[in-house]
């Protein structure tokens, strides 16, 4: 095989906790992630030298980079490779399109090459590039905690997921920056899990407060749409049938 075409999905956070700062620096969370319908597609063909295309100008070397060099040191192994990325999932909007592209890419480079490690070394090296990379190796609903590396697959929840993404972005970092844990709900994530599972969702965010301080006119968006934003971004989800 010298040629693929992937799918590459988006998630959503459906409740996403914030429990504390770690002592590396990183925060421990408690997420329900989910896939969506919208998605990226990545072509790979094995070339004579690296390329990596994309139909968003406005983005440089990304995660797909760093999942290639990944690849390569954890494998020895030596190809060159051409990469078509089409993007759909827009950026700075909590909707996991740098670490789904970065996840598919591993996936995409190990079938190419002929499966020379599993699914399971995938996301367990996925893991280095960011937190929220390794969900992307599993069926498409898990929870997620850890700093959101550590992925416990869940029954996938039902209904139709409806995106806004309005104009502005934001930084994950940026947001995390004006995080105050005070103000982090207080509810066990075990019990929001639960909720879900039996049928009765709460969505929480503790990124929310945050991301509307950075940009206040996203209040009046939640408002508005009735919403849930999606992780640190500025993109809101909604059921459309459950409202």
């Amino acid at each position: 095989m010298s040629h693929l075409t992937l799918s590459s999905p988006a998630k959503v956070n459906l409740f996403l906790r914030i429990l504390g700062k770690r002592r590396d620096g990183y925060h421990a969370l408690a997420s329900l992630f989910h896939t969506i319908d919208l998605s990226d597609t990545l072509t790979f063909s094995l070339s004579k030298e690296d390329s990596l295309t994309c139909s968003d100008a406005s983005i440089g070397p990304n995660l797909v980079t760093t999942a290639i060099d990944l690849f390569r040191r954890k494998t020895g192994l030596n190809f060159h490779i051409s990469i078509d990325l089409e993007k759909k999932i827009p950026t700075q909007a909590g909707l996991g399109g740098g670490s789904s592209n970065a996840a598919t890419t591993l996936k995409g480079l190990n079938q190419l090459l002929g499966f020379p490690v599993s699914n399971q070394e995938l996301q367990e090296w996925s893991a280095e590039i960011g937190s929220d990379v390794p969900f992307f190796f599993s069926s498409g609903t898990a929870y997620c905690t850890g700093r959101g590396e550590i992925v416990r697959e869940v029954p996938r929840f039902e209904g139709k997921v409806e995106i806004y993404k309005p104009q502005e972005g934001l930084s994950t970092p940026a947001v995390y920056k004006t995080l105050d844990l005070s103000e982090c709900s207080k509810t066990d994530p075990e019990e929001l899990l639960e909720g879900f599972l039996s049928g009765k969702p709460t969505f929480v965010n503790d990124l929310e407060r945050p991301a509307f301080k950075l940009i206040p006119s996203l209040a009046y968006l939640k408002q508005k749409l009735g919403g849930t934003m999606s992780g640190s971004g500025t993109a809101f989800f909604y059921f459309p049938s459950a409202s």
